[in-house]
């Protein structure tokens, strides 16, 4: 057994095999003293990784989780651990099929290979099935099984030859000493190792863990059930480990593998079990366990399963039958979201996550840790997977168990893109929802934030707007949507309307190094005049979009950072991160003390001018400027921007006086035709109208400024995070431009007229891909419609011979290939190119 060193650079917690694809690519990045410490014995220390199925099945909706897949699939391939054999999803409905055509799109989206396939097909590929049962599938021949305990080994061996690694195995974490918000001290049952920086990449027991620091992984250990018969004749017969495809049975949440002469059949479609870490019995005390992580089969679960497995085999699984060789309620992670757990937390500096990882990305993200820790970006995006993307509500027990126990169908369930979480909500309620409620708001959540996506009260909209509302008649289109939305649009952009944008989250910085502090962050020069409203990104060490918010200087030393509601975590943990030590600046998270109104549309000087002394003429009260103000006897903090291309402000008010607020404003427009608008057109309609960028969807950490058009004429002097890259970028030019694209010739029957949603593929008039300079694909990242122009729009990155006015493109759209063509290159809105609307 390994002696435990006293000191080291790192200490990663856990050797399954993401702690173990963290320690061979921390050592790649020159890593010299990494400590790698499991409380189980090796290979095999008793995690997830031991029991679990170890299929690699390449596509998801997630480009992230994609990109993290494939490249795991090489990394694997490099490691010699990997046995192609190729996945199917088959599909028994209609409903079915259409989310494999969906997925379909998804593979060409993202570059991977696949093919839809008939019943005789499957059974070309799976002889031991009874395709007569199936519609149809999905199949993608580069999906595989790895071996992880073996892929671990390697991945430490490779850490261990760089001279980088000690591994010391049968050694618990009892403590993790913090000193001042950072990590300081590892403490274990063998000793204690001095270090700043700890990765925690023990799955389940994650938890646990990061509790010792005071931080709070939100993931719960679920039951996964796994049945293995055999052994088989027939599967003995081909000698092989796997001699056929892994087969999916989706609409019965279960899957069927070979594994040599057994099969094995997984399930999802039993009731959610749910554990607690504590629940783990310790390693080495686990009577009538194989491994702590593999409770005793409950086989009332599995019942109706079995069932299902033996009428998709029969051939296999009756006549005889053939014996149970193993029968475990395996456990994983679940997540309040059913990501990944990736990233610094933020309640400990120097505390990181690897957590609720599965074996088929674990080496993506073992490169994508490394990289995130050594260089503080990644080449994978990693947005999605961020920890700090939850609010510490949602980190609550609480929270993580009601929503792992409505995801874990999901897991080979349909979801669309929009669709809600239901579980634990309402959880963060505006100052305002009284008063949106009362108007029969449709409430969509952010951040916990339940937010007005259109209003019932609305409804007489559609009647005056008739026809210039489009009404959609495929279901898929029209779930989880409303023409409520479109006709609120059209109703903002001839009279006003009030917005609820409580979910703002509102971040004050002051103190004698504000200036420095932002300045070292932002893109865009901070210095500015007080009262001035800056749009700025935060860029990564690579150039890319970190952020992207705005920032108003409200005196010499103080400035208030506003970004999006599902921002505001990731903001916030990134702001903090990088706060000088002096104590020159404080950071005050003020978003439950404040909230915000939108009051936008040609009429809205003329409903606020009466209430308030101040002069919001344009040449009083310029465009991108911000004045406190009292309106209607409210004090108010007016910031004169617009993200729907309308006159009009943002009103900052104390949260307990934003019903007053609301109420003196809804009054005082009723003479104006006021009304309530949701996030549907903030979002989405009027958003896209103007091209306006949406973090996480144009803007992420695989694009640059100059790509979006978001490059400034001039480089301020100061030094900025990533100015080195973001130079660079200027100098070579844009491999993609970011346009606004149309569809084109509208079907005559409006009953076949389609919505992309994002995340369709971009594609030549003949059906191929457009792949830029740097490999990237074109796929549509931001859609909707535009009622203002009678068109539906999409945003997409395309390759610069493409990216010309006019370029007729396609998409493609559930099996169906939709015209296109380029409306915008670049920043320039579709509605109201001048921008005379806002800016008048």
């Amino acid at each position: 057994m390994a002696q435990l060193p006293d000191r080291a650079d790192i200490v990663v917690v856990g050797a399954g095999v993401v702690g173990n694809a963290a320690v061979a690519h921390l050592a790649d990045h020159g890593w010299r003293s990494i400590v790698q410490i499991d409380k189980g014995p090796l290979p095999d220390p008793g995690g997830s990784t031991g029991h679990a199925s170890n299929f690699v099945f390449p596509v998801d909706h997630s480009k992230e989780i994609t990109d993290l897949t494939v490249d795991s699939l090489r990394q694997y391939g490099e490691l010699g651990v990997l046995t192609r054999c190729g996945g199917i999803e088959a599909a028994r409905s209609a409903e079915r099929m259409q989310e494999l055509t969906r997925r379909m799109s998804s593979a060409r989206a993202w570059g991977v290979e696949a093919h839809l396939l008939s019943p005789a097909e499957i059974h070309e590929l799976v002889p031991h099935c009874e395709a007569s049962l199936l519609i149809g599938g999905f199949y993608t021949p580069t999906g595989a099984i790895v071996d992880p305990l073996r892929a671990g080994e390697l991945f430490r061996e490779r850490a261990r030859a760089a001279g980088a690694l000690t591994t010391v195995a049968e050694t618990e974490v009892t403590g993790i000493e913090v000193t001042s918000g950072r990590v300081r001290r590892v403490l274990t049952d063998r000793g204690e190792i001095e270090t700043e920086l700890v990765l925690i990449a023990c799955g389940v027991w994650s938890p646990q863990v990061a509790a010792l620091a005071g931080a709070a992984l939100p993931l719960t250990p679920a039951v996964h059930q796994m049945l293995d018969l055999g052994p088989i004749p027939a599967l003995a017969a081909t000698d092989d480990w796997v001699s056929f495809p892994l087969l999916r049975d989706m609409d019965n949440l279960m899957y069927e593998r070979q594994r040599g002469a057994d099969l094995e059949i997984g399930s999802y479609a039993h009731r959610p079990l749910l554990h607690d870490p504590s629940e783990i019995p310790p390693v080495g005390n686990h009577p009538g366990q194989a491994s702590p992580t593999s409770f005793p089969f409950t086989e009332e679960d599995f019942t109706a399963q079995l069932a299902h497995a033996r009428e998709l085999f029969p051939r296999l699984l009756t006549d005889p039958e053939p014996p149970r060789k193993a029968a475990l309620n395996g456990l994983l992670s679940l997540t309040p979201d059913g990501g990944a757990l990736v990233g610094e937390t933020p309640e400990v500096a120097g505390l990181w996550s690897a957590a609720a990882v599965w074996i088929k990305e674990a080496a993506g993200v073992g490169r994508m840790v490394a990289e995130l820790i050594t260089e503080g970006s990644s080449e994978i995006d990693a947005h999605g997977s961020d920890i700090a993307r939850f609010h510490p509500s949602q980190r609550t027990r609480e929270h993580v168990r009601a929503r792992a126990a409505e995801g874990f169908p999901k897991v080979y369930g349909i979801s669309h893109p929009r669709e809600q979480w239901l579980s634990n909500r309402p959880l963060r309620t505006s100052a305002l929802h009284s008063r949106t409620d009362a108007l029969g708001a449709e409430h969509y959540e952010a951040a916990g934030w339940e937010r007005p996506q259109w209003y019932a009260a609305n409804r007489p909209l559609l009647e005056e707007f008739g026809d210039a509302v489009d009404h959609r008649t495929h279901e898929w289109d029209a779930r989880w949507w409303s023409p409520l939305i479109e006709a609120e649009h059209l109703a903002m952009r001839e009279r006003v309307a009030l917005v609820d944008l409580a979910a703002f989250a509102i971040l004050d910085v002051c103190g004698p190094g504000a200036l420095g502090f932002l300045e070292h962050l932002a893109m865009a020069r901070i210095d500015v005049p007080v009262g001035r409203v800056v749009y700025t990104p935060l860029l990564t060490p690579a150039g890319t979009f970190r952020s992207d918010l705005t920032i108003v200087r409200r005196s010499a030393t103080e400035f208030r950072v506003i970004t999006g509601g599902a921002e505001g975590g990731r903001d916030l943990a990134w702001m903090r991160r990088h706060l000088p030590a002096d104590g020159t600046v404080q950071l005050t998270d003020s978003t439950s003390a404040l909230t915000t109104i939108g009051l936008w549309g040609p009429r809205a000087r003329d409903l606020v001018q009466p209430l308030t002394g101040q002069d919001l003429s344009d040449a009083a009260f310029g465009f991108g400027t911000g004045r406190e103000a009292v309106i209607a006897g409210v004090p108010v903090s007016m910031l004169r921007i617009s993200y729907v291309g309308e006159l009009g402000w943002e009103l900052h008010v104390a949260a307990e006086l934003g019903p007053r607020l609301w109420d003196r404003l809804w009054e005082a427009g009723q003479e104006h035709g006021v009304l309530a608008a949701g996030i549907g057109v903030y979002g989405t309609t009027g958003r896209l109208e103007k091209g306006y960028r949406l973090m996480g969807a144009e803007l992420t950490g695989e694009y640059d400024p100059v790509e979006a058009d978001l490059a400034l004429p001039r480089v301020k002097r100061a030094e900025f995070l990533g100015k080195q890259a973001y130079l660079a970028s200027r100098e070579r030019g844009p491999a993609a431009m970011l346009c606004t694209l149309a569809l084109t010739s509208p079907p005559r029957d409006p009953a076949a007229a389609r919505c992309p949603t994002g995340g369709e593929p971009v594609l030549s008039v003949e059906g191929d891909p457009l792949v830029d300079a740097r490999g990237r694909r074109s796929f549509v990242t931001s859609a909707g419609p535009a009622p203002s122009l009678g068109r539906y729009l999409l945003l997409a990155y395309l390759p610069p011979a493409q990216a010309v006015l006019g370029t007729r493109l396609a998409v493609e759209y559930l099996g169906q290939r939709l015209g296109a063509e380029v409306l915008t290159v670049g920043r320039t809105p579709a509605f109201d190119p001048e921008d005379s609307r806002m800016k008048g």
